[in-house]
């Protein structure tokens, strides 16, 4: 029986309400085996300095890839990175494509040559970290600065202040309009798919796959009802359902949240 890993010893560095699940998620579609080290974060909500033994910045999704040839493991970070390097290697292992068909026929190597499902898989492979995830992240920073730990309870009316005008005049609207975009896509699915690119799960729903889900946890999506579907559909991915599984295992509860 052929060897999915190619002998390669996979490790990954899983940071609670961080990007690494989707890591996990890939790792699963690709049916890889892999070892699983846990870190929690602090009170102060941040990674524990540990993790920058492994990498300089001591952030999370970080992964260790030791191939039989070498010596030292290469260490990867950042979500993209690590998606394109596993799927470089191991992408044939995938039972479902988990990259979209690149050109139509006749026109490969043209420019304009492109499928519509693959320029989708290009575009949400930058989306998600590059429009999305910084506005999600920039409305945890408001929610804690709304309610800021160890303040005396006079002074809290001053921070919430100023956070619900930020929400008010920049951030609530951009993620409004992120949201309607989303919901747009969707319902303009390449094949009348349910996935973000089409018909077929891709890796870029497991880039997406973090701040959709855990948006869902913080935002009402009823009014955008297919990307509430889309959510839920991408939660009960069997590679999704097994990594949350493998982390329960390990650390005995699993939470998809920021």
């Amino acid at each position: 029986m052929t060897d999915p890993n190619k002998g390669t010893k996979l490790t990954v560095y899983w940071l609670s309400q961080s990007r690494s699940h989707r890591i996990l998620f890939l790792l699963e579609a690709l049916h890889l085996t892999y070892d699983l080290k846990i870190y929690h974060r602090g009170t102060d909500k941040l990674a524990p300095p540990e993790l920058k033994e492994i990498h300089p910045l001591g952030k999370s999704p970080l992964i260790t890839v030791h191939p039989p040839s070498a010596s030292e493991p290469i260490v990867l970070a950042e979500s993209g990175v690590i998606i394109e390097y596993l799927l470089d290697h191991f992408g044939e292992n995938a039972e479902r494509g988990l990259v979209p068909k690149r050109y139509k026929d006749g026109q490969e190597g043209c420019v304009g040559g492109e499928t519509e499902e693959w320029m989708r898989y290009r575009y949400y492979m930058h989306y998600a970290e590059g429009s999305l995830m910084p506005f999600l992240v920039m409305q945890l920073v408001m929610d804690t600065v709304k309610n800021p730990p160890g303040m005396p309870f006079f002074i809290k009316p001053l921070p919430r202040l100023v956070a619900s005008q930020v929400e008010a005049s920049f951030l609530t609207r951009n993620i409004t309009a992120n949201l309607e975009f989303l919901e747009q896509q969707l319902k303009t699915s390449p094949g009348g798919g349910q996935y973000i690119c089409g018909k077929e799960l891709t890796a870029a729903d497991v880039m997406m796959s973090f701040p959709v889900i855990a948006m869902s946890g913080r935002v009402d999506l009823n009014t955008f009802p297919l990307l509430k579907a889309y959510a839920d559909r991408l939660q009960k991915e069997e590679a999704y359902l097994a990594a949350v599984r493998k982390v329960e295992e390990v650390d005995g509860v699993f939470e998809a949240s920021l």
